[in-house]
């Protein structure tokens, strides 16, 4: 059994690049995998392994200096849902690329999973998904405004393009883990807007607390690990990840004729050249000659 935690704190870091190789040494001490993202205003990433190697890395963050009121989801898997162990610089540890853009400094209310549908439901109250368009798809609140965007870095934009629409509207926004609504709640309340609230623990936390019928999720969560998915419970949901786009694949998608294994589904049919899926091809011969030999190619994007 792994367990599987998904972290984010934002904290003033002066040296990112002092922390990473403690860090990075600290994880593979530990059998522990995943991917940690360092930058001035703080972490953010998942890590899976064995519940003493977890301890440990929470550990090593929560000595840092401004890192002691870490908080943490954790879930289990029964596979490895990481190949390997990367910590990254970044220069935020999600990507908004707004300048004075600062969630220490204000946020939106914090809206305890199991108060969330009353809230949601209000008729004075504007739901948005700040995720992105593929996670979208698989899964969202009843009710829930998409902005249809590709990278966080378009919300900005959207949201300046779409603010008339919700004008006299309370605002409720939501994420995977919570992090982006720490940046678009702090957007928001920048631009005037008086009500700004955010799921607290984000989507994961409500799936986690809320049971299937109280429940006002529709579909899956998509996740940034091996699992791809998870439901009700985080138990692992039914989609795969594309081995060319990356992209989650439903089980009907896997029976489309643009869907094959490791080099194609039908949202990316159209998009790499014959090069690239020869490519892709002779990584997913790899993966599969790895698998025979009961050993994991590092390649290998779902689980």
């Amino acid at each position: 059994m792994f367990i599987i935690a998904a972290l984010y704190h934002f904290a003033r870091v002066d040296a990112p690049a002092a922390l990473r190789g403690p860090l990075l040494a600290c994880c593979e001490s530990a059998g522990v995998r995943g991917s940690l993202l360092l930058a001035p205003e703080g972490i953010n990433g998942t890590i899976a392994g064995p519940r003493e190697g977890i301890d440990l890395v929470l550990a090593h963050i929560r000595a840092l200096p401004g890192f002691a009121a870490l908080d943490w989801k954790e879930s289990r898997a029964e596979a490895p849902p990481f190949g390997r162990m990367k910590v990254r610089l970044k220069r935020e540890i999600v990507t908004m690329g707004v300048e004075g853009i600062d969630p220490r400094a204000s946020t939106g209310h914090y809206v305890d999973p199991r108060a969330w549908n009353d809230l949601i439901r209000a008729p004075d109250v504007a739901v948005i998904d700040t995720r992105n368009d593929y996670e979208v798809r698989i899964g969202t609140f009843e009710g829930a405004v998409d902005p249809g965007t590709g990278s966080f870095r378009d919300f900005p934009r959207w949201w300046q393009e779409n603010r008339a629409r919700f004008e006299g509207k309370r605002i409720a926004m939501f994420c995977t883990g919570g992090i982006r609504c720490e940046k678009s709640t702090n957007y928001l309340l920048s631009q005037g807007v008086e009500e700004v609230y955010h799921l607290r623990g984000g989507i994961l936390k409500y799936l986690e607390e809320v049971p299937p019928e109280r429940s006002a999720w529709q579909g899956e969560c998509y996740v940034f690990d091996g699992r791809v998915s998870v439901g009700h419970g985080l138990v692992p949901g039914d989609y795969i990840s594309c081995g060319a786009c990356r992209r989650p694949v439903a089980p009907e998608d896997r029976a489309h004729p643009d869907y094959e294994a490791g080099v194609r589904c039908p949202a990316c049919a159209d998009e790499y050249s014959e090069a690239d899926r020869a490519r892709f091809r002779e990584r997913e011969r790899q993966i599969r000659l790895a698998e025979a030999r009961g050993t994991r190619h590092l390649g290998r994007p779902g689980p």
